[in-house]
C-alpha cells in the first residue's frame, strides 16, 4: 500500500516579509550600535560618575536597545587583561582601572594610605544598612554624639540628606551616595552584606576616599573593589 507524503503548504508572503523585517531591524540596530560604540567609549571615558544606559542614549541620540548593544560590544573589547575594563556600577557604567596595575595606578594617584576612624566607620556602616536615618537614630545605637562624623562623611560626599522625618522637629535623615557605592564596587545598596549591628563593636570598612578628604582624617581603598575611576 502506498502512503501519501504530507503536504507542507508554501510559507506566505507575509511570513517571508515578517522574517525579512525582523532580519533588517537586527541588521539596522547592530549598525547603529557599531555607529555609536565610539561615542559611547568616550563619553564613559570623561564621565566622571557611572552613565546610565537611558542617558547616554540621549546624550547619542539613539535607541537604547543599540546603546545596550554597544555596551555589549565594549564589555567584550574591555574584558580582557588590558589596563582598563568597562564596569557595571551604581545602576550605570564607567571605565576604570583594572584590578591588575591597581598598585601602579594607586601610587600615582592616591595620598599615603590609612584608614577611617572607628566613630566614622561605625557612623558609616549604620548609615548604609538603615538608610535614610537620623542623627538621633545613629547616635541611639553608637551611645556618643555623632555630630563631628556625621559631618565628616558628608563633607567626602560618602553620605547625603535624604530629606527630613515626618515626626516631631522634623529631624534631617541621611543616605549613602554613589560615590559610596563606588567606593565599595556596589551596584546598588542591595549588593550590601546582611551585617548585625552590635554596640561597641567597631566594623572594619575600608574606603576609597575624594582626594579633598580632611586633613588629619585616613584614606584607604577599598579591598573588593579595585578599579580607579578616570578623572
Amino acid at each position: 500500500m502506498q502512503t501519501e507524503e504530507p503536504i507542507i503548504a508554501p510559507e506566505t508572503p507575509a511570513h517571508e516579509d515578517a522574517r525579512d523585517d525582523a532580519h533588517d531591524d537586527a541588521h539596522d540596530l547592530h549598525l547603529a550600535a557599531q555607529r555609536i560604540a565610539p561615542a559611547v567609549e568616550a563619553l564613559l571615558f570623561v564621565a566622571s560618575e557611572p552613565l546610565e544606559t537611558k542617558r547616554l542614549a540621549k546624550l547619542t541620540g539613539e535607541d537604547e536597545k543599540a546603546v545596550a548593544l554597544a555596551i555589549q560590544e565594549l564589555s567584550e573589547r574591555y574584558g580582557g587583561d588590558g589596563g582598563v575594563v568597562l564596569r557595571e556600577v551604581a545602576g550605570g557604567y564607567r571605565l576604570a582601572t583594572s584590578s591588575l596595575v591597581r598598585d601602579v595606578v594607586e601610587a600615582y594617584l592616591l595620598p599615603p594610605k590609612t584608614s577611617l576612624s572607628t566613630p566614622a566607620l561605625e557612623t558609616l556602616a549604620i548609615v548604609a544598612h538603615m538608610q535614610p536615618v537620623t542623627k538621633s537614630e545613629i547616635e541611639a545605637i553608637r551611645g556618643v554624639n555623632s555630630d563631628s562624623v556625621v559631618n565628616t562623611l558628608s563633607d567626602r560626599g560618602l553620605i547625603g540628606e535624604a530629606g527630613r522625618k515626618d515626626v516631631v522637629g522634623r529631624p534631617m535623615t541621611y543616605k549613602t551616595t554613589s560615590l559610596f557605592l563606588e567606593s565599595f564596587g556596589l551596584n546598588s545598596i542591595d549588593d550590601l552584606p546582611q551585617l548585625e549591628l552590635e554596640p561597641g563593636q567597631p566594623l572594619e570598612l575600608n574606603l576609597l576616599l575624594p582626594p579633598q578628604a580632611a586633613e588629619g582624617e585616613p584614606v584607604e581603598s577599598p579591598e573588593n573593589s579595585a578599579d580607579t575611576p578616570n578623572a
